[in-house]
């Protein structure tokens, strides 16, 4: 596995290597959930190929009050596991090298990026489209992949590359989760022990969705309020969002006909846990 850090030296590295590349994003503090991505990369390039990952922290999608500096950066273990999960190439590049002093231009999402977690980060979605047109333009994969735990960001990044005419593939990746249920998070971590276990109620409250829904509960209202009164068993939990949207759209439903979307975001503390509910086929 060999790690850069300048584009010109990945881009020299990329020159030699087998295509297709495929790509795979993070910001590091890996865990389980990130190693699936990279074989879930893996196996759409046929076991061959070229999987690269990056690690980079990235500054513009985090507002002034919210924990940038705190971002867990444990790098060598993070290469380590890169490294055991069969990466090809790690792109680890300082802030300086995605972002000169005056750097001007970002890409902005102007429509699935304004509900959700947009309505409660409305710097976000700007700062990850800015850095992963950077990271695109860099790499050139064929085909990238993102998790389906960070399903807005899936669908805007999908939109991102549909209207800018990119060639590349973006593959979803499943939610990873822990015995318990809760899904796998490089801010789990912040948790404290009462907090961990108090948030598997987020689990628990898309289960008791799924279960209202085959059981022919079509109500967003019913639905929203079955979730956030179990949700607030948790004494230190606190309801940023709960909403019912299409999954294409991202658009808020009254009542649910063929398939939708179940997105939350709860806060422990000043840790905010996201996680969502993918229905497709309602009729099955």
């Amino acid at each position: 596995m060999e790690v850069h850090g300048r584009v010109e030296d990945l881009r020299a590295a990329l020159g030699s290597r087998p295509r297709p590349v495929v790509f795979v994003p993070t910001m590091g503090a890996l865990h389980e959930g990130h190693l699936s991505l990279v074989r879930v990369g893996r196996n759409w390039a046929g076991g061959a190929g070229t999987v690269v990952a990056s690690i980079f922290v990235n500054p513009s999608q985090f507002a002034p009050h919210e924990d940038f500096d705190a971002y867990p950066r444990p790098l060598e273990r993070d290469l380590e596991m890169c490294r055991e999960a069969g990466v090809d190439l790690v792109f680890t590049p300082p802030r300086d090298v995605m972002y000169a002093p005056d750097a001007s231009v970002r890409v902005l999402e102007e429509r699935l990026s304004q509900g959700l977690c947009g309505r409660s980060r409305p710097h976000f979605f700007g700062g990850v489209c800015t850095v992963v047109a950077k990271l695109f333009h860099i790499v050139q994969p064929d085909a990238a992949v993102f998790g389906e735990k960070d399903f807005q960001q899936l669908a805007v990044i999908r939109r991102m590359v549909r209207d800018l005419l990119w060639p590349i593939e973006i593959i979803p990746g499943p939610i990873v989760r822990e015995v318990d249920g809760l899904a796998m998070s490089s801010r789990n971590q912040y948790l404290d022990a009462e907090s961990r276990r108090q948030a598997t109620v987020l689990h628990q409250a898309l289960g008791l969705a799924r279960a209202a829904i085959q059981g022919g509960e079509r109500s967003s209202v019913a639905l929203k309020e079955l979730m956030e009164t179990h949700v607030r068993t948790a004494p230190l939990a606190r309801i940023d969002y709960i909403e019912l949207v299409d999954p294409d759209a991202l658009t808020p439903l009254e009542m649910i006909s063929s398939q939708v979307l179940v997105a939350m975001a709860v806060f422990f503390g000043s840790t905010r846990l996201i996680d969502n509910l993918c229905l497709r086929d309602l009729t099955a």
